[in-house]
């Protein structure tokens, strides 16, 4: 369970970097344009950078800090589909989905505990 919360996060955090950077993007296209807040866009973009690498960050501890990753793959999901909506859709679910997973993973009882009679 643990793997497949860190790959859907790495996958979810890779598109997330993909949508912000598109997100600059066009934002430098409307400020080339003169369009109005397109400064916004950018800086917005920014932000879903940020919250993308918060997202990979989440998704490479989730294996030793299950709980501190769910929390972290949250933060990124809903804050890049806050700052950049609809280009944060697909990463946003990617981020979501495993950030619950993580959430609700129980430990494992260690196996050499219980053998030790």
């Amino acid at each position: 369970m643990r793997t497949a919360s860190m790959v859907l996060g790495i996958i979810g955090s890779v598109f997330g970097i993909i949508a912000a950077i598109f997100a600059m993007f066009v934002g430098g296209i409307g400020h080339a344009f003169h369009a109005s807040s397109a400064g916004e866009i950018t800086g917005l973009g920014w932000g879903a950078l940020l919250l993308s690498v918060v997202g990979l960050v989440g998704s490479i501890l989730v294996r030793n800090f299950a709980k501190v990753a769910g929390i972290l793959m949250l933060i990124g999901g809903i804050g890049g589909i806050i700052c950049v909506s609809y280009f944060f859709i697909l990463p946003g679910i990617l981020l979501i989905i495993p950030g619950v997973m993580s959430l609700f993973v129980r430990n494992k009882p260690n196996q050499s505990a219980t053998h030790s009679a």
